[in-house]
């Protein structure tokens, strides 16, 4: 992400910002964990502080025209807590509901985060739409970006547009442009982020399809098994992955964060190597660098902005993914990094801030091209990322078609309860409070009522009051 582009670039917005009325559901939390309270009303205010007519801004100083900034804040919180939001500015990164636009290599997120709307607001409208736009972006995205000889997809990394993102010689020292693709070397790499996120994609499409009754599932399932297939075979190292193979075909070795979050959480990996590449990752004393380590150009003195830094979203994804393989330990670290991280006076100082440093946790932009970056302010997905760490991976919400909402919560050890108020899922209120400790259901009432399972497909009422109860 970044202020820079060559094309699409991102533009201040200073001054006075124009928030669109909507109506926002004021969800609320109370917690004996008065911090982890206090950062995801933050991350609320945020969040809806840079609604701006209608469509969620990717920052408080930049737009909201970027795919992979919709695509991931609809996906992390704003599909569930504000569904029209999200719904319009998912709309609006396509080209006439038609195909999805913008920057080309990462933008079949859109897709992932499509289905989870439909699965969290159960709109077949929409997702009819959704999965012809999808559909559409794919058979273009295969004509054009397949890599025949490797079968992986060629670009850069997701939401890595800055060159401060990759070794060299895909960068070219000699060239000081900031934007990724400006450096010719570029064009073909094969990212792992990237791949992963196609193969994904091509699930999502199989879902669709499945849901809609167009019986095209066997086409996309076909699909995603071969690229999962030359994932592993091109990509994966004993105990975690590769970054990227270069224009010549040579595997980088750097730990791609949001690439092994992705890997494991998509299970492109069978269940055991995924819990050994998150339980192996490199992650620093404020959460897990975006690549590891540093390329020689750069240093912990002058860190590279897309480089060994600290990226909230992509701690986002790797706590979900910790969570994923069950592993506690990770997602209690992220969580208490990022919930220091935006409320701390010596790092975010009450903001979601863009970039921290690794090393003390200050909001720190990073070097690129000789140039020092800022850290920009309330940053959406810094702020989607912390609330979804807590609905996810606190309360434990999982949304699917069939079942409605399961609730898997993990209480950490600083925190034994939580409750969130006046959170809508489609026509219903709900009022969700979790107690305990640990990762065991123990016992679940829904108005009062002993749930057989932990699966709700229905909420019997207007508003609902879902208690849980967790032991060790």
């Amino acid at each position: 992400m970044k202020y820079f582009r060559k094309k699409w670039t991102r533009i201040f917005v200073f001054g006075i910002l124009t928030v669109a009325s909507f109506h926002s559901y004021s969800q609320t939390i109370v917690s004996d964990n008065k911090e982890l309270e206090k950062a995801f009303s933050l991350a609320i205010k945020v969040v809806e502080g840079n609604v701006r007519d209608g469509i969620l801004a990717a920052g408080g100083d930049y737009g909201g025209e970027w795919t992979r900034d919709i695509a991931i804040n609809s996906w992390n919180a704003a599909s569930l807590l504000w569904p029209q939001v999200a719904e319009k500015s998912l709309w609006s990164v396509t080209i006439n509901r038609d195909t999805i636009g913008h920057q080309y290599w990462d933008k079949i997120i859109w897709s992932i985060a499509a289905l989870h709307h439909y699965y969290v607001n159960g709109d077949r409208m929409f997702l009819k739409q959704a999965f012809i736009c999808s559909k559409n972006t794919m058979k273009q995205l295969e004509d054009t970006q397949l890599d025949l000889h490797s079968g992986l997809f060629m670009g850069p990394s997701v939401f890595n547009d800055g060159i401060a993102g990759y070794p060299e010689p895909i960068f070219d020292p000699g060239n000081l442009s900031t934007f990724v693709l400006d450096h010719p070397n570029s064009h073909r790499i094969k990212c792992l982020s990237t791949n992963v996120t196609y193969y994904a994609a091509y699930k999502a499409l199989e879902k669709m399809s499945q849901i809609l009754g167009v019986h095209e599932e066997g086409t996309f399932r076909k699909k995603a098994v071969h690229l999962k297939d030359n994932i592993l075979k091109k990509l994966h190292n004993t105990n975690t992955f590769s970054y990227l193979l270069d224009h010549n075909g040579k595997a980088d070795r750097s730990q791609e964060g949001l690439g092994i979050a992705f890997a494991a959480l998509f299970d492109i990996p069978d269940i055991k190597k995924a819990k050994a590449v998150i339980a192996k990752a490199h992650v620093s004393k404020f959460g897990i660098p975006s690549i590891y380590p540093d390329f020689p150009r750069y240093s912990p003195d002058t860190p590279g902005r897309h480089n060994n830094i600290i990226w909230p979203m992509v701690n986002g994804f790797f706590a979900k993914a910790a969570i994923h393989t069950g592993n506690y330990h990770q997602f209690e670290h992220e969580l208490n990094s990022l919930t220091h991280l935006a409320i701390d006076k010596d790092k975010g100082n009450m903001d979601f801030r863009e970039i921290y440093s690794p090393y003390t946790g200050a909001a720190f932009g990073g070097w690129q091209s000789n140039q020092l970056t800022p850290s920009c302010k309330r940053q959406t997905w810094s702020a989607t990322a912390y609330i979804d760490m807590v609905l996810y991976g606190v309360v434990g919400m999982r949304f699917n078609d069939a079942e409605g909402i399961t609730f898997k919560p993990f209480m950490p050890a600083n925190i034994s309860k939580i409750q969130i108020n006046d959170l809508k899922y489609r026509n219903r209120y709900l009022n969700i409070s979790v107690e305990g400790r640990g990762a065991k259901l123990k016992n679940m009432y829904v108005n009062g009522v002993k749930a057989a399972s932990s699966a709700i497909g229905h909420f019997p009422l207007e508003k609902n009051d879902i208690r849980i109860e967790m032991t060790l």
